[in-house]
């Protein structure tokens, strides 16, 4: 009940995270929104996504805690459009004007990338305002990657859509003048390099907003608008129906038939998932709430027990299975994870890294039998392997245990945590304890008095800041994961991933043996 209790507590920390998020501007401006005979964002989206198809929404708590709002006034998913999985990135008017800030762009650019890596098409929901000018220095050299992932994907034949529900300027004129197709919403798009005050004190031209960017002009003069819409439902609409005529075909293998619910309820994680991230629980627990038929065929059960492995499927799609459970990676854990994964990649199966670990077990013996060694074939091994991966931070990720595992360093597909997940370079109590023991070194060798009182309070504030750092709303917030997603949708959530890397190819690296260690 303790474990329950706790876990319940947390999503109710996420649950107002997400309502705030949802709000966007606030009341006052959804209103002012609506008045001016305008969709909000998420509406928007709902209208765009197949009817009942589930959204999965990425970055949600983007720039939390920071002076910008919860969601960095943007919205982006993964959604089903016209029976098209596709990337969808869209503007909130409501907070700023939809102005970029930089954890803006971060989410914008992880969007972009997750699309361009699984070969997903992307949608484009435009109605921002440009950059937030007071951050421009953090935004104007590193957006105009925006502009290269864009093109990107078209070379790479990923088709790119912009729908433009209102301003579009400056910079992000070249979002739909560099997306393969562009809808403009007549009296409401604005798609000009520079505006009328712009214009007039650069020429000294007195220009409209219609003349200089509307839909109108961009439909019958410039060109730029391929599509002329009436009103935002008649662009959405026209959005799907582009979707229905791009010819997409997925390059991954499909599931293997339908797919076959859990044995076990999912709820019952919540009692599972320990209330202190220190204690460890079993993850064939989770596994058997999470994976089809709670079929889980372990790989080498009796060796490197800290570590579980195995073979599994989600929604029909295999998939291979590193689960830390004692926390600890010793050498053993190490190099039965290393041939595990050279497996996946012989087999073409995409791996699901289940994060609980402290890191790689430290000491005399432990150095002395090569735990470096045996850590770096297995980094390796998840650096090299070109099978699609998955990673969720159940509780801790701590130190080279986070690379080993596949951290966010090592590009899995897509990463999300639980939110009672804790993500540092060890954690609090240690490195404020690595400190003092430092400190104290220090005094002996320079032959002065160390400050127990000083050592106290320091040790406290070091304590303190560790563990708002490594939070899981705090790291979520710097865009370090995809999202904090409930541990009872775990399931879900890996099933629409899974659903989503299979639109490229499945391919592990080929050109060497598994080998024995």
């Amino acid at each position: 009940m303790r474990n329950r209790a706790a876990q319940l507590a947390l999503l109710d920390r996420l649950a107002e995270q997400h309502a705030i998020a949802a709000a966007g501007g606030g009341a006052k401006y959804q209103q002012r929104h609506r008045e001016r005979g305008r969709l909000p964002v998420r509406e928007r989206i709902e209208l765009l996504l197949d009817p009942d198809s589930p959204f999965l929404e990425l970055s949600a708590l983007a720039a939390w805690g920071t002076p910008f709002t919860v969601g960095a006034t943007v919205v982006t998913g993964i959604g089903v459009v016209s029976g098209v999985e596709v990337v969808v990135i869209a503007h909130d008017p409501t907070v700023r004007g939809g102005a970029m800030n930089p954890y803006s762009l971060r989410k914008t650019l992880r969007a972009l990338e997750i699309a361009r890596v699984n070969r997903l098409p992307v949608v484009n929901l435009v109605e921002s305002g440009g950059a937030d000018l007071p951050t421009q220095a953090d935004l104007f050299v590193p957006g105009g990657r925006i502009f290269h992932e864009l093109t990107a994907l078209s070379a790479a034949g990923v088709p790119t859509v912009a729908l433009v529900f209102g301003n579009s300027t400056a910079g992000g004129a070249y979002v739909p003048g560099m997306c393969d197709h562009a809808v403009l919403v007549d009296r409401q798009a604005k798609v000009f390099l520079g505006g009328p005050p712009l214009v007039k004190m650069a020429t000294g031209e007195d220009a409209d907003d219609e003349g200089l960017g509307g839909a109108d002009m961009h439909s019958r003069v410039s060109g730029l608008s391929d599509h002329f819409a009436v009103d935002e439902r008649d662009a959405l609409r026209l959005g799907r129906e582009i979707l229905t005529r791009i010819n997409w075909r997925k390059l991954g293998p499909p599931p293997r038939g339908l797919p076959e619910e859990p044995r076990y309820d999912p709820d019952e994680i919540l009692g599972i998932v320990s209330a202190d991230t220190k204690v460890p629980f079993d993850p064939r627990e989770i596994l058997a709430r999470t994976v089809d038929g709670s079929d889980f065929d372990e790989y080498k059960p009796l060796y490197g027990t800290s570590l579980v492995t195995g073979w599994a499927q989600v929604h029909g799609y295999p998939v291979g299975v590193l689960a830390n459970h004692r926390g600890v990676l010793f050498g053993e854990e190490s190099r039965k994870a290393t041939e595990f994964i050279l497996l996946a990649n012989q087999t073409d199966t995409p791996l699901v890294f289940l994060q609980n670990t402290t890191g790689y077990m430290v000491g005399t013996s432990y150095e002395q039998a090569g735990i470096v060694k045996d850590g770096a074939k297995m980094i390796n091994a998840v650096a090299n392997s070109t099978v699609p991966h998955l990673t969720i931070n159940m509780a801790s990720s701590f130190g080279a245990g986070n690379y080993g595992m596949s951290g966010r360093a090592f590009d899995p597909r897509l990463m999300f945590a639980w939110p009672g997940a804790k993500l540092a370079v060890m954690g609090a109590a240690q490195l404020a304890g690595v400190l003092s023991i430092v400190g104290r070194a220090s005094a002996a060798s320079q032959g002065r008095a160390f400050d127990e009182e000083a050592d106290a309070a320091r040790t406290a504030a070091v304590e303190a800041q560790i563990e708002a750092e490594s939070d899981s709303f705090y790291v979520t917030a710097r865009l370090y994961d995809d999202g904090i997603v409930d541990p009872r949708d775990t399931r879900d959530v890996l099933g629409m991933s899974l659903s989503a890397v299979h639109s490229t190819t499945v391919e592990g690296r080929r050109g060497f043996g598994v080998f024995r260690m």
